[in-house]
């Protein structure tokens, strides 16, 4: 089974644990600092994935962690991660997660890359763009990247447009050779 996979089957079951506390959105946000705190915190990272601290000093300390802060099923669900050897896939299960909440609450991400900084008119009319196609509100993410010379990089979900300067000289220079 595919990493991704694994993440949504993961993020699958938390969700549906989360309705059963009506706490989607705490569990989301809990789930989002511990994918954050595996991606970007070596030490954590380290932690989880030495064979040398064993399973129970790694769940005892999860546990006191998050002690009051999160629920017993969050802390629970965590401890069945740890149980399966799956803390690698918490970082997507986080990401997984997070594409549940939006499709629940009719929302897409996007990822718009231009060759400047957008300034606030020409992102406003990205967004309105967006949300115009996918007939939904959408949660965009600008990047830049000056290599693509002009124009627009957009990716929702597994759909990219790709309308960047860049890419059509490339066309271009293949129609002609």
């Amino acid at each position: 089974m595919s990493a991704s996979a694994v993440a949504r089957n993961y993020a699958t079951t938390l969700f549906e644990l989360a309705a059963r506390d009506g706490s989607e959105a705490e569990y989301g946000r809990l789930i989002e600092e511990i994918g954050d705190l595996y991606t970007n915190v070596p030490a954590f990272q380290r932690f989880l994935e030495v064979p040398a601290v064993s399973l129970f000093e790694k769940k005892a300390a999860i546990r006191a962690a998050l002690a009051g802060r999160a629920p017993d099923l969050f802390v629970r669900f965590l401890m069945v991660v740890l149980d399966r050897h799956r803390q690698r896939a918490l970082p997507g299960v986080a990401r997984a997660y997070r594409d549940l909440l939006d499709a629940r609450a009719g929302r897409v991400r996007a990822s718009v890359t231009l060759p400047f900084e957008a300034d606030d008119g020409v992102r406003s009319e990205v967004v309105a763009a967006l949300q115009r196609r996918y007939e939904r509100e959408v949660v965009p993410e600008f990047h830049v990247d000056p290599n693509i010379l002009g124009g627009v990089i957009i990716r929702v979900g597994d759909e990219l447009l790709d309308a960047s300067l860049r890419r059509q000289l490339e066309r271009m220079r293949r129609e002609l050779y």
